[in-house]
């Protein structure tokens, strides 16, 4: 057993994946910073390509830098192993790749991250492979669009920009039922609050230019699997498609991830407070943050998760002109997309990260045109709500 089988998250965030470097002793891990691999002989590259003996050969299939990352994540989320991909996107696009052909159906959570959606319905469709996009906080409505060709459940909880929460026991069960392969998008929760193959699921992906590396200034995805042969099926694909990560890529983010537990509870604490001053807030219309009681899975998500997290989403009683003024005022919250940074971003998703989606399908998913997403940071408390009141104060 590694020593770090039952450590705390936190622990685990800054010593999982790798240890002082055996060769220099340097604590943190080198950037092998190279496309290929030496081997002694003749034997041992055949060797290493045969899969007998482990070893580097080519960056593209596997490097020293990337692997310890790969070995970190996967201990966070108690998975058989770990995939570095390019972008999360990569990530997404590999795991499609690997468990859908023509033929073969998809159901997923409808308030996706808008370019997974976009993927499957303008590009996997040009190949014969069907969706069904869905509120996946309904089991039933899952379980109505599943076809005898139905082959992955594509479950994002928290969901994006929504905030509705899937309960990924019941999802798992019903996937079991059908066999049906259940991957999970975890970025918006991250292995710190939500560990989705504890409870049940396959597969879970990160972007890990979100909340893992945590600092605004690098892309990069992960899939972790829970069994060896899911990993060497996913694998299999991410190594032919070539979306791997870059070795000072996956460094960055490693750095990143050291400090992941501090930043999520940091950040989590300002978004519970923040939460419940737009709640009481005049000229708020309505707010969706799953740490509030007002929030419809509000219980599931205290059973499923470790806490509620740092996204809320929210709009105001003067709809989406009153949203635009709002995001044109403030100050310290930066006008950006993505989300899990140290800073604290706001955007608008109907006309930014989910414009992709036909405004028919955005509003059936309950994307409406005056939702503003908050990514809550780690700034000072005060000085984020004297930001949002000034915002609120030109709404």
């Amino acid at each position: 057993m590694k020593p770090t089988d039952r450590m705390h998250k936190t622990t685990l965030s800054i010593h999982g994946g790798h240890g002082p470097d055996p060769l220099f002793g340097g604590v943190s891990m080198p950037i092998y910073q190279s496309s290929t691999f030496a081997f002694r002989n003749a034997e041992e590259g055949a060797a290493r390509f045969a899969g007998t003996e482990d070893g580097y050969i080519y960056t593209r299939l596997g490097n020293p830098t990337i692997r310890a990352l790969e070995d970190c994540v996967a201990q966070l989320e108690g998975g058989h192993a770990a995939l570095g991909t390019a972008s999360g996107m990569a990530a997404v696009s590999t795991v499609f790749m690997a468990f859908l052909g023509a033929g073969d159906h998809m159901v997923g959570t409808a308030a996706v991250y808008g370019p997974s959606r976009t993927l499957m319905e303008s590009e996997f469709a040009r190949f014969g492979v069907a969706c069904d996009f869905v509120d996946t906080s309904r089991i039933e409505e899952i379980r109505a669009r599943l076809r005898p060709s139905s082959r992955l459940l594509f479950v994002e909880t928290p969901a994006n920009p929504t905030m509705a929460v899937t309960d990924l026991e019941s999802c798992a069960a019903l996937a079991k039922e059908r066999g049906l392969v259940l991957a999970v998008d975890n970025t918006f929760a991250s292995p710190i609050l939500q560990n989705p193959l504890a409870l049940g699921a396959d597969v879970v992906i990160h972007s890990l230019t979100k909340f893992l590396n945590g600092h605004s200034d690098v892309v990069g995805g992960i899939i972790v699997s829970r069994s060896v042969e899911l990993h060497k099926r996913i694998q299999k694909v991410l190594r032919l498609l070539g979306g791997t990560m870059d070795p000072h890529q996956a460094w960055l983010v490693l750095r990143g991830v050291k400090t992941l537990a501090l930043r999520v509870e940091k950040s989590q604490e300002n978004a519970e407070r923040l939460a419940r001053f737009l709640e009481a807030h005049p000229k708020v219309a309505w707010i969706k943050y799953p740490g509030l009681e007002s929030h419809p899975q509000h219980g599931l998500a205290a059973r499923q998760m470790k806490g509620p997290g740092s996204l809320l989403s929210f709009g105001l009683k003067g709809g989406f002109e009153a949203g635009r003024r709002m995001i044109n005022s403030v100050r310290l919250c930066t006008l950006a997309v993505s989300l899990g940074g140290i800073e604290s971003l706001i955007q608008h998703p109907a006309s930014m990260t989910h414009a992709g989606v036909p405004a028919e399908e955005r509003r059936e998913a309950g994307i409406t045109d005056d939702l503003i997403r908050l990514s809550v940071g780690c700034e000072a408390l005060e000085d984020l709500q004297a930001d949002l009141e000034l915002g609120l104060a030109t709404a």
